[in-house]
């Protein structure tokens, strides 16, 4: 079984413009004579980036500068890529002299750890290898890994085991591991939608696995999100707006471990037994916020609660809004 995997292409296809719905991807088209349109990957997820600039030359030079950016990035954040910050970080369980950016992100995640009540937790990665190991095994029990092993790899878990300073970061105890793909992604999304910002850059559309738009489309109508449970949909079930804010969708549906579908990316670190290890609870949760490094980890947070525990949360967050698909009720916005 292979580990890269690209743990939250939930979302389905964006439009460039009123009246473009279903915009594809693809390099270099344009839906209007001053936009430039460039298609690539972060941190292995296809990418997008839809902009407006009434210099198609100077568009082309800061496209450019984006892509190397992200390259620089995903030098610190990648999971799967061995001269990464984080994967030898993973490997060693310390790192001198950090990139600020690692440093600022663990910041935030440490905020969204306390106010989700650890829910939302970077060190699960020793649960994500747990699951690996025991479905890549020949003749896998269907019912998951074992109480033993559960509870190996949930005493290598624990965001309050993570030191961290502009100088150094420390795991407190041996074999423990982070992933980020749960908030780099967003982080990723909104460094580079500042960086345009900075060049001046207005009405456009940024998308490296999470959305975040500058201002509105040029034509000032909000920017129209297509939402569907995996990209391959031919169609989106719904259509949410973005005027300089960003969105963010999680979903059980992106990858699963078993054949049956009972475990999979979302993962609950305070799991009490293998059956309560992977949420279902949700077909699709999407956040839309002012910021997409908090839509990203919250989709992430938001998947593993009750909807009553999401309605507490929400109570301080005035901007943020969320949106839920399940079997019974479909998709709908969550009443506050």
């Amino acid at each position: 079984m292979t580990s890269r995997i690209n743990r939250r292409r939930f979302i389905g296809i964006s439009c460039a413009a009123a009246g473009l719905s279903l915009l594809p991807f693809h390099a270099g088209a344009s839906a209007h004579n001053n936009a430039v349109i460039w298609q690539g990957f972060a941190l292995g997820a296809p990418a997008k980036i839809i902009l407006h600039h009434p210099d198609k030359r100077a568009a082309e030079a800061l496209l450019r500068q984006v892509r190397a950016e992200i390259a620089r990035l995903e030098g610190i954040f990648s999971l799967y890529r061995p001269d990464s910050e984080l994967a030898s970080l993973n490997r060693s369980g310390a790192l001198a002299m950090p990139s600020p950016e690692l440093v600022e992100l663990l910041e935030k995640c440490r905020g969204f750890w306390e106010k989700s009540g650890g829910l939302f937790d970077p060190t699960i990665q020793p649960l994500w290898t747990c699951l690996a190991r025991h479905f890549s095994a020949e003749h896998a029990a269907a019912a998951g890994p074992s109480a033993q092993e559960l509870q190996q790899a949930q005493s290598l878990t624990g965001f309050d085991a993570v030191r961290f300073s502009k100088d150094r970061i420390v795991f407190d105890r041996p074999h423990m591991a982070m992933t980020l793909n749960g908030v780099a992604q967003g982080y990723i999304t909104d460094l580079i939608t500042q960086l345009l910002a900075d060049h001046g850059v207005t009405n456009t559309l940024v998308n490296l696995g999470e959305y975040r738009s500058l201002d509105k489309q040029p034509d000032g109508t909000p920017w129209q999100i297509g939402i569907a449970d995996l990209e391959t949909d031919p169609q989106p079930d719904a259509m949410l707006q973005l005027s300089g804010n960003a969105l963010a969708t999680s979903g059980g549906a992106g990858f699963r471990f078993d054949p049956d579908g009972h475990f999979n990316h979302l993962l609950n670190p305070k799991a009490a037994n293998s059956h309560e290890l992977s949420s279902s609870r949700y077909q699709r949760l999407t956040v839309i916020a002012p910021d997409a490094t908090s839509a990203d980890a919250w989709a992430t947070a938001f998947s593993l609660m009750e909807q009553a525990e999401i309605r507490a949360i929400l109570q301080n967050m005035s901007a943020t809004s969320v949106y839920i698909k399940t079997e019974k009720d479909g998709f709908q916005r969550l009443k506050v």
